[in-house]
């Protein structure tokens, strides 16, 4: 059942997910070459705590293994999605998406953002940049009356013309007091098809876009996933509510980009 958010609880998502954008920024202060993800992790999880939230990811079951032992994924290079973090020092030319989660006066937040670490090559940037272009493209598609297809459609016709791979698998969900919640939001689709959008309708939206091929497997730890080729991937996620018409975003990019240029 899809859960439409009264303005109250709408308010209640802009602020889980202002906390989430902020621990992202201050991942973005200590993402540099000889950093590890443990570390990343740790600064995550202390400003969550320090500012009245819980992270949502820490402790989360996994039927193929043990529950997820960390506040972030942190998923390097062809690390798809759900990556553990450890102690192995990031390198430069390397990309770690941080895909971040709080509860914060009982909703959730939730955004991931992929950085650059150093100065990576050209054929990464433009991963990341047609990536997060094909994720604000799938947000100003959903409008009140449109459709999930929509959404998807709008991830896919952009990205595919660079060769890039769709991952299929993992998906875009709906929010609110639950991390997961329905309508699932996938990065392909057909337009005008699937669930409709309404306003109260708070989503997250997050393409996961492959340099090659889509297919992937598992890692021995349980959660993270590879793509087969070795290839690298990027993952960029914003939180979004169906308001007054339009999509808000709710996260926010804007002091993790500030950062990121400063360090670069």
């Amino acid at each position: 059942m899809i859960y439409l958010k009264t303005e109250d609880e709408i308010e209640l998502m802009r602020k889980a997910n202002r906390l989430v954008a902020s621990a992202l920024s201050e991942v973005a202060k200590h993402v540099k070459p000889g950093a590890t993800t443990n570390q990343l992790d740790a600064v995550a999880e202390q400003y969550i705590c320090d500012n009245g939230g819980v992270p949502t990811f820490k402790g989360v079951p996994n039927p193929y293994g043990p529950s997820f032992p960390a506040s972030i994924c942190t998923s390097v290079n062809d690390v798809i999605v759900h990556g553990v973090p450890n102690d192995e020092p990031l390198r430069d030319g390397d990309i770690v998406s941080v895909d971040c989660g709080a509860l914060l006066e009982g909703f959730n937040g939730d955004s991931c953002y992929t950085f650059r670490v150093g100065e990576v090559s050209s054929e990464v940037d433009e991963l990341l940049r047609v990536t997060k272009e094909s994720l604000y493209k799938a947000i100003t598609a959903a409008l009140p009356g449109k459709r999930i297809g929509d959404i998807g459609y709008a991830v896919q016709s952009h990205v595919q013309p660079y060769g890039y791979g769709v991952v299929r698998e993992f998906v875009g969900h709906g929010i609110g007091r639950e991390m997961h919640e329905e309508p699932m939001v996938p990065n392909y689709g057909k337009p005008g098809t699937g669930k409709q959008l309404k306003n109260g309708l708070c989503i997250a939206i997050e393409p996961m876009i492959t340099m090659g091929t889509r297919e992937f497997f598992m890692l021995p730890d349980r959660w993270g996933v590879k793509t087969r080729d070795g290839k690298p991937a990027a993952h960029f996620e914003h939180t979004i509510a169906l308001h007054n018409g339009k999509p808000e975003i709710l996260s926010s990019f804007t002091e993790i980009e500030s950062i990121e240029s400063q360090n670069r």
